[in-house]
């Protein structure tokens, strides 16, 4: 996987370098994909221009918001779409032997410099039937990209809105770090879900490639197998530590075993002799390595008979040292008990030691985190500081896949339907744009489809809005701030305009989530958001509809 390979690519007139994994290829894509272009170009259709919308049907997560993700890559993908002579030759090798040497001469041509993209802002809520992305451009260029475009924003969307779920949850003074490398779907749903998961709101990773790659902030403590490889003080080779300040070394052994015995009989009712020596062994070795923000697992043997005891002894060993530990982490048991009578002896041994930080020293919990054992321990008073999150995060486990779709909606200037006799699936021809109108209180009211040919709505005129598909149901608004959603990013083969950065991507999803209504974006039963049609484009979709219908016959 070439992760690290810089790419150039445009962007207006000038010329940056862009990370792009190596996998993201034309060849990332269905095999009917190409049998399709091959149809395509022996029916001669390689003039046609096509117009498709990608777009999911359902929110996730029984939510009533997604964050609409993956952009980015997606433009990278086509900046970098060509195929290799290596593609060329392992497509002459695959596909049947009746195909054409010279439609191998024009797929080895192909670019997407006809092609032009229209979207949604990377960041932003999207609701179901909005699409994320307008791909106008030659029929077969336009096909062919439509696998590699849904994998770009399925999974990125999906983890990103996972991730905003689990920040509203936690709250915005909650610190989140996602640990979900060694649980996701392989390396590059590791990095996928990295990205991603700082998009949606959290704010740092353990993953150290993801740092390097996207400068997202890296956060890690240390195993449980750490403390477990040491068994007793006389493993340690190194025990002194120098002074912070003065430069002068002290013994670090001897200071926390003072301090134990001090704690023990002094603040935490607990027998110094059932404490584990290996354990606070390994917590100095630590120290030692790591003396400023020192922090460690304190749940390998006993949370309260033994490792907050040690940890403590090793951080007022430090602090004579000049130096302020950092937190724990406890990664098993009751979490909110645990951490309630971690902060109390954290005070407990602030107050006795006339040390005010050490009240407000970092609690980190882990363990199988997921977005309800957040609203849990929400309910229970918890005095957690960092939830450290992994496999419900990345692997999006109670939903694994957000649905998106790819349809045609216009070939030759000519609108195109598909029907169903589910109606969710039936599409909205045509080129369309999307608005989202906002109500008195200044909170997004409604988003609207237009046909592309109708006026934009304007502020203070009154709006109908109707539901695509039920006659009834249909409203006026008369907006007080009208937001259009698309912009065009790709055009004559470069980008139209310089892309935002992770951070600017990260802060559009907090300002966006902020104009929704709290009731949208709770946890139970949050109310559904409207996604309503103009009524030009319901009477040209149905009429078109009825078009294309065929009629039955009784007898």
């Amino acid at each position: 996987m070439d992760t690290d390979s810089p790419r150039t690519y445009i962007e207006g007139d000038r010329t940056m370098k862009a990370r792009q994994n190596g996998i993201v290829q034309p060849l990332l894509t269905d095999l009917y994909q190409i049998t399709m272009a091959y149809a395509y170009w022996k029916a001669e259709k390689t003039s046609d221009h096509a117009v498709f919308d990608l777009f999911f049907r359902k929110n996730p997560f029984q939510g009533e918001f997604t964050i609409f993700a993956g952009l980015e890559e997606c433009l990278k993908f086509l900046q970098n779409f060509h195929y290799s002579d290596s593609d060329i030759e392992y497509l002459r090798a695959t596909l049947p032997s009746t195909i054409e040497n010279e439609f191998y001469r024009f797929l080895r041509n192909l670019t997407a410099s006809d092609v032009v993209v229209y979207a949604v802002e990377e960041g932003s809520v999207v609701f179901p039937r909005i699409p994320l992305l307008r791909v106008e451009g030659p029929l077969i260029v336009v096909q062919l990209l439509e696998t590699t475009l849904l994998t770009l924003v399925n999974y990125a969307s999906l983890m990103a809105t996972n991730a905003a779920r689990y920040r509203i949850a936690a709250g915005n003074h909650m610190t989140l770090l996602e640990f979900g490398l060694r649980r996701a779907q392989g390396p590059d749903g590791g990095l996928s879900a990295s990205k991603y998961a700082y998009i949606g709101g959290f704010d740092g990773t353990s993953n150290v490639l993801a740092g390097k790659l996207f400068n997202i902030p890296v956060k890690g403590t240390h195993a449980h197998s750490y403390i477990t490889s040491f068994t007793d003080f006389a493993e340690l080779k190194t025990t002194r530590l120098k002074h912070a300040v003065t430069g002068e070394e002290a013994d670090l052994v001897t200071l926390s075993r003072d301090f134990r015995a001090q704690l023990s009989q002094l603040l935490l009712n607990t027998d110094p002799n059932e404490a584990s020596d290996g354990e606070l062994a390994a917590m100095i070795s630590f120290a030692i390595a790591f003396p400023q923000g020192f922090m460690a697992l304190v749940d390998t043997y006993d949370v309260l008979r033994s490792g907050l005891l040690n940890f403590c002894a090793v951080a007022l060993s430090l602090n004579t040292l000049g130096y302020k530990a950092h937190g724990i982490r406890i990664d098993s048991g009751d979490l909110a008990y645990l951490s309630c009578r971690a902060r109390e002896t954290f005070v407990k041994v602030a107050q006795q030691y006339n040390l005010p930080w050490f009240a407000n020293m970092t609690i980190v919990a882990s363990n199988d985190i997921n977005e309800d054992t957040i609203l849990s321990l929400n309910e229970q008073g918890h005095k957690i500081d960092c939830f450290g999150i992994g496999t419900h995060l990345v692997t999006c486990q109670r939903q694994p896949a957000l649905g998106c779709v790819y349809k045609m909606v216009e070939i030759n200037d000519l609108p195109k339907i598909k029907l169903s006799q589910d109606v969710g699936k039936v599409t909205m021809p045509g080129r369309k744009n999307v608005y989202r109108l906002y109500g008195a209180d200044g909170h997004a009211l409604i988003d609207l489809l237009t046909r592309s040919t109708e006026p934009e709505p304007q502020v203070g005129e009154k709006v109908l809005c109707r539901h695509p598909f039920q006659e009834s149901k249909r409203a006026y608004v008369i907006p007080t701030r009208v937001e259009p959603l698309y912009k065009v990013y790709w055009k004559n083969g470069r980008l139209t305009d310089p892309l935002p950065d992770l951070k600017q991507v990260r802060q559009r999803v907090q300002e966006s989530l902020k104009t929704l209504r709290q009731d949208h974006k709770r946890n139970l039963n949050p109310t559904p958001y409207k996604v309503s049609v103009s009524g030009g484009l319901y009477s040209f979709m149905h009429d078109l509809w009825l078009q294309n219908a065929p009629i039955g016959e009784l007898s």
